[in-house]
């Protein structure tokens, strides 16, 4: 017997169950969960924190009744494939995607183990599903249109930065979407008049050379792309984006726990407890009536006034709640 979630739309967050396995399918004594990222350990942390709550919330807790085997590229997109095959070769009972290099790689790995997937684009646009109503096959998961939100990230800081006649956009060229945020900014910056220079890097010291060409590109203003890779390393980017002066915007609060300036978007630790729950409904389908709907945030701005005497000040919108 299947089970199905219809999709829901909460506020940008969209969430919905595609694939649960039979009732009476025979499972193993300890249940065997594959975690497959682009990204790496450290920085991932908080997010990993949450997914073992989701988890406990249904029940199960590493290194009593699951165990969890962890594979991260490291911002090496290029490993992902080898990793998914291994993790399929060893029979687990789930693969938790983290971000679309991740979820394609295990899509390509397998069509029979389910995979629970978080993602910050569109999971129809990007060949994931084929509906968020419908999503068929075996992925499931949640998808906040983080990478949708360019534009928007755009008009907040050109109202920061008023006086900010060329903006830089940082994004990763090994990404699965750069052309779409490169864009989605193009068609925001045209009409305010504002020139866009866009910068690529990959790797830690393009990175360094990418922001170190903001002065010499006389760049007001600085946006983020959304990226896996520039999540890991993004003491780094705060770290630059500081000693040269230019103000950014980010993606996850973390960037402004680390010192940047402003975010814009969805709350990371809560679609991390979502993958969690998800998880523990595919492996226990009895377990899904005991799960309420959390509150999820939406959208989040944190602004650091003066970095070393001011406290953050954080707004958020809260989806509704069913």
């Amino acid at each position: 017997m299947r089970r199905r979630d219809f999709g829901s739309l909460l506020g940008g967050m969209a969430a919905f169950t595609a694939w649960s396995p039979p009732l009476n399918a025979q499972q193993k004594a300890t249940p065997v969960i594959g975690f497959l990222s682009g990204g790496a350990p450290g920085p991932a942390a908080r997010g990993m924190a949450a997914l073992r709550q989701g988890l406990s919330e249904t029940g199960y807790v590493e290194g009593q009744n699951l165990g969890i085997e962890y594979r991260w590229a490291e911002g090496r997109y290029d490993r992902l494939p080898a990793m998914a095959a291994d993790l399929v070769a060893r029979k687990v009972d789930v693969i938790v995607a983290s971000s679309p290099p991740a979820i394609h790689a295990a899509k390509e790995a397998t069509s029979t183990i389910p995979i629970v997937f978080f993602t910050n684009v569109d999971p129809v646009g990007d060949s994931l599903v084929a509906s968020l109503a419908r999503p068929s096959g075996n992925l499931t998961g949640v998808s906040f249109l983080a990478a949708e939100l360019h534009a928007k990230r755009f008009e907040l800081l050109s109202e920061l930065v008023p006086q900010a006649k060329v903006i830089a956009l940082l994004v990763n060229p090994n990404s699965s979407s750069p052309e779409r945020a490169i864009r989605d900014v193009q068609e925001a910056a045209q009409p305010k008049g504002v020139q866009l220079h866009i910068l690529k890097a990959s790797t830690e010291s393009e990175i360094d050379a990418a922001l170190a060409a903001l002065v010499e590109r006389q760049a007001g203003a600085l946006i983020v792309a959304t990226d896996p890779f520039f999540f890991i390393r993004r003491e780094q980017i705060v770290a630059l984006a500081a000693r040269y002066a230019v103000p950014a915007i980010y993606e996850w609060r973390e960037f402004v726990t680390d010192g940047g300036l402003i975010s814009y978007g969805p709350s990371l630790t809560a679609t991390s407890r979502w993958l969690g729950i998800y998880s523990g409904r595919i492996l226990s389908p009895l377990t899904c009536q005991s799960c309420s709907r959390p509150r999820s945030s939406w959208w989040s701005i944190t602004r650091l006034r003066r970095r070393s005497a001011s406290p953050s000040r954080h707004r958020s919108c809260r989806a509704p709640t069913r």
